[in-house]
């Protein structure tokens, strides 16, 4: 199982100290498959028993690219995993051809891809949802080795309310019809609803946002396993 967490833009450079640092030490062992998003100004080059990724980056070394980050920027903290496609992202006008950029670029690097998809309440009350995740899918390699996807419906985030367990194993089954790569669910994901979760046959792993930002709890949902 894969543990994803989303620390969004929450945590300071201290506070993630302190947070890496315990999480650190409550896994046994170095795992390649907990892996954790810390805002860009907390990222740090200490060593830890968990995979640090990049939460966005512009695709581009360098260059006159104001407030954003490059992947040369990247390798200084030997950042090789990033999440692309995240709803917050798109919200703030990432559209498909500015995604395909960014995911073209981070196959060049031969980086591990998180790439989100979901739909909003409309079209989920619409019935629409595979339709949908299917044109978003269409944007991307399905076939890139080190993809992994994460499926996170927009209704669901930090709303508290997951999916359904039976809806969220229709559309995982459904994704990966199309593609081989291993699947996340995403969308308010907490101690109380990992198991089931965790149960459905086509489900992977978890991308964890609000239940994720306390090392503690974030812990608990990882040993829940």
């Amino acid at each position: 199982m894969i543990y994803a967490a989303n620390l969004k833009c929450n945590h300071t450079k201290k506070s993630y100290a302190d947070y890496a640092k315990k999480l650190s030490n409550g896994l046994s062992q170095n795992s390649n498959s907990v892996i954790v998003f810390p805002p860009f100004t907390a990222l740090s080059e200490d060593k830890f028993n968990f995979t640090q990724g990049a939460q966005n980056f512009y695709p581009a070394q360098n260059g006159s690219y104001t407030g954003e980050i490059g992947s040369q920027m990247l390798e200084e903290f030997e950042i090789t995993t990033v999440m692309i496609g995240h709803s917050e992202r798109r919200a703030l006008g990432e559209d498909e051809p500015f995604l395909k950029a960014k995911f073209d670029y981070a196959v060049s690097k031969g980086w591990d891809i998180i790439y989100c998809i979901g739909e909003d309440d409309i079209t989920h009350m619409n019935g629409s949802t595979k339709e949908f995740l299917s044109d978003q899918l269409a944007n991307i390699d399905l076939n890139y080795e080190n993809l992994v996807i994460a499926y996170e419906p927009i209704w669901a985030i930090g709303t508290g309310n997951s999916a359904k367990v039976e809806f969220i194993a229709e559309i995982l089954d459904f994704i990966s019809s199309k593609c081989s790569a291993p699947l996340l669910y995403g969308g308010s994901v907490n101690i109380t609803n990992i198991d089931e979760i965790k149960a459905i046959k086509s489900c992977d792993g978890v991308l964890v946002g609000t239940a994720s930002w306390d090392a503690d709890k974030f812990l608990e949902i990882i040993k829940k396993g």
